[in-house]
């Protein structure tokens, strides 16, 4: 096969209609936007007008609020974590920190820091050193034998307990 041979399947690459090329085109005139009307015309922004009533997107209050300082983390699941050390990727005896489970390829990025919480279940005796982690997850992993420290401070909701 060379260069100039390749070719895209049969039927992979449909060519798009082109309008208002002509009657034999079959999307002739009026290119399929009818007759007359505000449609049929350029420049319409029909989407949220409702002829001259309050739309519906104003009429309904405003809810919620999105934090601009959220910290955003990556998850893991301890079935995850299991399921490494059982492959061999994550070596149960040593430390693992957010280093290592990226290495390793568990999570692909640590974001603002690495949060273990508690799907699935650990037998292996883990040392986890991650940036946060949900109090069944801290319990599993002891319940393993294991030990999982939370190593930077606990976010302000939970710090005013």
């Amino acid at each position: 096969m060379k260069l100039n041979e390749l070719r895209d399947n049969p039927g992979a690459a449909k060519k798009s209609k082109r309008v208002a090329r002509g009657p034999g085109s079959g999307k002739g005139k009026t290119a399929g936007r009818g007759i007359k009307g505000q449609k049929s015309r350029s420049g319409v922004a029909i989407g949220g007008y409702e002829g001259g009533q309050m739309p519906l997107y104003r009429r309904l209050p405003k809810r919620g609020f999105n934090k601009p300082n959220a910290k955003k983390f990556a998850v893991v699941n301890l079935g995850q974590l299991q399921a490494f050390v059982d492959a061999g990727k994550l070596d149960a005896k040593k430390e693992i920190t957010e280093d290592i489970l990226v290495e390793a390829g568990v999570v692909r990025r640590k974001l603002d820091g690495v949060r273990v919480l508690a799907k699935g279940e650990v037998k292996a005796k883990l040392k986890l050193a991650v940036t946060g982690a949900s109090k069944a997850a801290i319990e599993a992993v002891e319940k393993a034998g294991g030990a999982l420290s939370v190593t930077a401070a606990a976010p302000a909701a939970e710090a005013t307990e």
